[in-house]
């Protein structure tokens, strides 16, 4: 977007937008969410940011008017495989915490001064600052949104020191941590004693069919989905996160009539974890629900194909299922390869067996039933080649990757893109472009894959109107095809269309996925 499109959205106050730039107004020294209700800026006051971080870095302090931190984050770092964009999926994650500039530095293959220059240049500020803004969002989260003790909240945001947290949220917000927590308009009914819930923010419009994606696919004892046809979705897991394991659910209620932003997030419920992994998680269920995505930019580009645009009037602001960890999402997409999704999770059920089982009394105080952790590779490795079943071929390629993961010789995550996928995962026995893909799709959110070779989505096509003329290969909603793919796969599953008295098929459903056909991911 240049100056006047970013400048026409202010005036506009379009919500769409919001999380995606901030306005810094020159006059007052503030910036400002894109929807901010204020009077709309002189444009010759205005200078629009990439990032908070670089709003900071300039001097300008957070409206306390329009709380710019309380939004989605950009979905651009997901479109852009640059350099930029994989190092904020890192910072995001709190590889800059864990690691420091060093460790994010050699994970993206540059040395720390290069990679300080390049944020800079594309994105206004370094990685120390971006990380500091990061936990600044994730301090205002906390405050507004629990109970929890203010010394509690500065550790789980990731600083090292509540005066660290005390002056930069009272540099940021232009408020006191206790200030920042009596702007909160708390709704709805209080957590229990023994959980930590949190509202997770989106743009809508959001298909919570997501839920029912994670549903068929969620293994006994790791993972619980309840997917009804109308009121309240939820999926919890377990999952191991860099210093604790956690156990978290999250709720949507799909028959809310409130009105307000808060109304409409997601709700997530954490019920075990170090404070200290609490960043990566928030991080990794946004990157799961796929929360930062642009729906109706996406949907309008969707629309346009006659193939998809039935689907996309029935299903508005579609999600693209991410991954909490990326070791996992390849072994399920390897044992997923070119069987059933139940037949998948039978697999994987029977490999759950070599995760590392919960403590007694953690099992008894969850409802959802979830005893254990999903194996680690060098569990898999160890115990693999007894708990797997299925041809000897399959096997062997998964105990290699889990060895391979094992041994550090194979390291992948959310900072790689497509063409640092195939680099490292192609080599493997057993993999090929369409894990490959698959893998791109979900871990660092590739937007642009079309599954081609699937076999779900060739029904899928087949289920759609013709498109003589138009590309086979979807180029012309480039750059969003992992979106059309899951348009595919859901039309696959869709029971065919009756015509009606006039010829005509009827509007398609609103939503009802059902467990996916062969060849379908894991």
């Amino acid at each position: 977007m240049d100056f006047w499109q970013r400048y026409r959205a202010i005036d506009a106050r379009d919500t769409r937008f919001d999380g995606q730039f901030v306005t810094a107004v020159r006059s007052t020294g503030i910036y400002c969410r894109p929807s901010c209700p204020a009077r709309t800026p002189k444009a010759a006051n205005v200078t629009f940011f990439e990032t908070s971080a670089a709003a900071h870095e300039a001097g300008y302090r957070a409206c306390k008017r329009c709380l710019p931190e309380a939004v989605p984050g950009t979905p651009a770092w997901n479109l852009r495989s640059d350099v930029a964009g994989r190092a904020m999926r890192l910072i995001n994650d709190g590889v800059v915490s864990r690691s420091g500039v060093e460790g994010l530095a050699r994970q993206l293959g540059y040395s720390a001064r290069q990679l300080n220059r390049i944020l800079s240049e594309e994105l206004g500020a370094g990685p120390l600052s971006l990380a500091r803004a990061s936990r600044a969002q994730t301090a205002r989260t906390l405050l507004v949104s629990t109970d929890m003790l203010l010394a509690d909240v500065a550790f789980a945001a990731g600083f090292n020191s509540v005066r660290q947290f005390n002056d930069t949220v009272s540099e940021v917000f232009a408020l006191t941590p206790s200030a920042v927590r009596a702007t909160a308009r708390r709704t709805g009914k209080p957590a229990a004693a023994s959980a930590l819930s949190v509202k997770l923010p989106f743009r809508e419009p959001f298909d919570p069919g997501i839920f029912s994606f994670l549903a068929v696919r969620a293994v006994p004892g790791i993972e619980h989905a309840e997917a009804p046809d109308g009121g309240v979705f939820s999926y919890a897991r377990t999952l191991r996160l860099p210093r604790s394991a956690a156990r978290f659910r999250v709720e949507f209620d799909a028959g809310s009539t409130a009105s307000g932003p808060a109304s409409r997030a997601l709700t997530l419920s954490v019920s075990s974890i170090d404070l200290h992994d609490l960043p990566v998680l928030l991080s990794r269920v946004r990157r799961l629900f796929d929360l930062d995505a642009d729906p109706v930019a996406v949907d309008e580009v969707l629309a346009r194909d006659p193939r998809l645009g039935a689907s996309v009037r029935a299903v508005p602001g579609i999600r693209l299922p991410g991954a909490v960890d990326p070791a996992e999402l390849l072994i399920r997409a390897m044992i997923g390869q070119q069987i059933t999704v139940a037949a998948a999770r039978t697999a994987l059920t029977g490999l759950a067996a070599a995760g590392t089982v919960l403590p007694d009394g953690a099992v008894l105080s969850d409802p959802d039933g979830l005893d254990r952790l999903f194996p680690t590779a060098a569990q898999i490795a160890d115990a693999g080649g007894e708990l797997l079943r299925g041809p000897r071929r399959r096997i062997d390629s998964v105990l290699a990757a889990a060895r391979a993961m094992a041994s550090g010789e194979l390291d992948f995550g959310y900072g790689d893109d497509h063409r640092t996928l195939a680099a490292k995962l192609l080599p493997l026995p057993g993999v090929g472009p369409w894990t490959v893909g698959y893998v791109a799709m979900r871990v660092p959110g590739e937007p642009d894959v079309l599954l081609a070779n699937d076999a779900a989505v060739r029904n899928g096509l087949k289920a759609l109107p013709a498109g003589d003329g138009l590309p086979a290969d979807f180029g012309n909603v480039s750059p969003w095809r992992s979106y059309a793919t899951m348009h595919l796969w859901r039309a696959a599953t869709l029971p065919p269309a009756r015509p009606t008295a006039t010829g005509a098929a009827p509007a398609a459903p609103r939503r009802r996925p059902l467990p996916s056909p062969a060849g379908s991911p894991a």
